[in-house]
């Protein structure tokens, strides 16, 4: 039997399905709603200096880059997929847009995270 990558794909997608469903509502929430209405948060609480001072924290550069990665994936993935259901070719094409997408977007994300410093 031959042996496939597509576990590796499978579980990428599921994790980022998964986070999206448990975090992406609340994030659209908190940023596009509660925040710039004024919802019972502070007023400072996506300020520059606070997001800065989050994004350059060890533990807040590895939530954003595992948040931003895996939704990527998933993303890539839902893409790939619905193009086979559009009736596109996915083809070796179509499998290297999607996939490298989201891996060059992973190390993309990486690279600006890193480059802020500790």
């Amino acid at each position: 039997m031959k042996r496939s990558n597509a576990p590796i794909f499978w579980l990428l997608f599921g994790a980022g399905g998964m986070l999206s469903a448990v975090f992406g509502t609340v994030l659209v929430f908190i940023t596009g709603l509660a925040d710039p209405l004024g919802l019972g948060l502070p007023p400072d609480l996506l300020s520059y200096p606070h997001v800065m001072a989050f994004a350059r924290n060890g533990v807040g550069k590895g939530l954003l880059w595992v948040v931003i990665s895996l939704f990527a994936w998933h993303a890539a993935h839902r893409i790939f997929h619905s193009l086979h259901d559009l009736g596109v070719h996915t083809g070796a094409l179509a499998r290297l847009a999607c996939y490298g997408g989201a891996a060059l977007l992973t190390a993309i994300s990486a690279a600006a995270l890193l480059s802020l410093g500790f």
